[in-house]
């Protein structure tokens, strides 16, 4: 990133579907542009259609999991609750490294709601982040000092969804 340009902090939050997508789509124009990214999944540890494309990218975006699977209908083991920690120390050493322009902590507020991260940790990030660092943070929940951290906030609110009328994640669409 041009070392001239501040970089904010974002939320991409809510019921609504969406998140993750948005940031993806932001991680794929910044590549474009020639940024390096960064993209540490929380939660997630399956290889996910958007993860089989961003390889295709890899020379500028970087894709990392600290997740063993997808728990959320079941309670985290301390295996989920030791990768997280091992993700957020990493990328607190990513930010900080001055490598990459865009920094993606996707599914970081579902681990702090499952108690894997705190808030604390988070805004830490927030607060320390090099001012020329891009980040972006995704999750269903956000604490509201996080929110508050934050310099641009999105909520994805859920009005209508298929899958309320039992359509399952979809290849390519959902998953």
């Amino acid at each position: 990133m041009n070392k001239l340009q501040k970089g904010y902090t974002h939320v991409y939050f809510g019921t609504g579907k969406g998140k993750t997508t948005a940031a993806m789509g932001l991680a794929v124009r910044a590549a474009g542009y020639g940024l390096k990214v960064y993209i540490a999944q929380f939660i997630k540890g399956l290889i996910y259609s958007e993860i089989k494309c961003l390889k295709k990218l890899s020379e500028n975006i970087t894709v990392k999991q600290y997740g063993r699977g997808c728990f959320i209908k079941k309670e985290p083991t301390q295996e989920d609750i030791e990768a997280a920690k091992h993700g957020i120390k990493e990328a607190i050493q990513i930010i900080k490294s001055g490598k990459y322009d865009v920094v993606i902590l996707d599914e970081i507020t579902v681990a702090e709601f499952f108690g894997l991260v705190t808030v604390a940790e988070i805004t830490d990030i927030i607060k320390s982040k090099p001012d020329n660092v891009e980040l972006v943070l995704t999750g269903r929940k956000a604490d509201k000092k996080i929110l508050d951290a934050a310099d641009l906030v999105t909520e994805m609110k859920e009005i209508k969804h298929y899958y309320a009328c039992g359509v399952q994640a979809r290849k390519g669409i959902e998953k």
